[in-house]
């Protein structure tokens, strides 16, 4: 079924403001945030941490961007003591990258501070509501990637 062209619009509406408020925040924020980690740091360490060592054309398809971003910024957060490189055991000439125990440390420290936000946020939501949220806006999230990849496909 079809949506409305009114709901349509609403809700892309909705989407664009909440992405505009969480730039806006996260640019006012972002040592609170991220403390030592770059802004970008999230993007690569998430993956680390959920999936293990990894190459950095792997961090690259989780990042969506090109090895060539990754790459570089992978140099610094390994300047900085987050990840750790070693020779891949398959193929010397190429690394793994992996979360250290500084990285692990701070995805927590920005968890924690991202959960005191929703806390805040969310403090007049029932536990219900958020959950029928987070439900509905991993179905729009799912669904923006499929519309993503035929458009790509095309």
């Amino acid at each position: 079924m079809a949506l409305t062209r009114e709901t349509s619009e609403r809700m892309t509406a909705g989407v664009a403001r909440l992405v505009r408020t969480a730039k806006h925040l996260g640019t006012r924020v972002a040592a609170d945030l991220y403390g030592d980690l770059p802004s970008f740091g999230w993007a690569l360490l998430a993956p680390l941490e959920r999936e293990g060592a990894q190459r950095c054309s792997a961090l690259a398809g989780h990042a969506g961007v090109d090895v060539s971003v990754v790459s570089r910024q992978v140099s610094v957060l390994e300047r900085s003591g987050l990840v750790e490189r070693r020779p891949d055991p398959l193929d010397g000439r190429a690394s793994l990258i992996s979360l250290s125990p500084a990285g692990a440390d701070a995805l927590a420290h920005t968890r924690q501070v991202r959960g005191q936000w929703a806390v805040e946020a969310l403090s007049d939501w029932t536990e219900e509501e958020a959950q029928q949220f987070s439900r509905l806006l991993e179905k729009l999230a799912d669904g923006l990637d499929r519309a993503g990849h035929r458009r790509s496909a095309a």
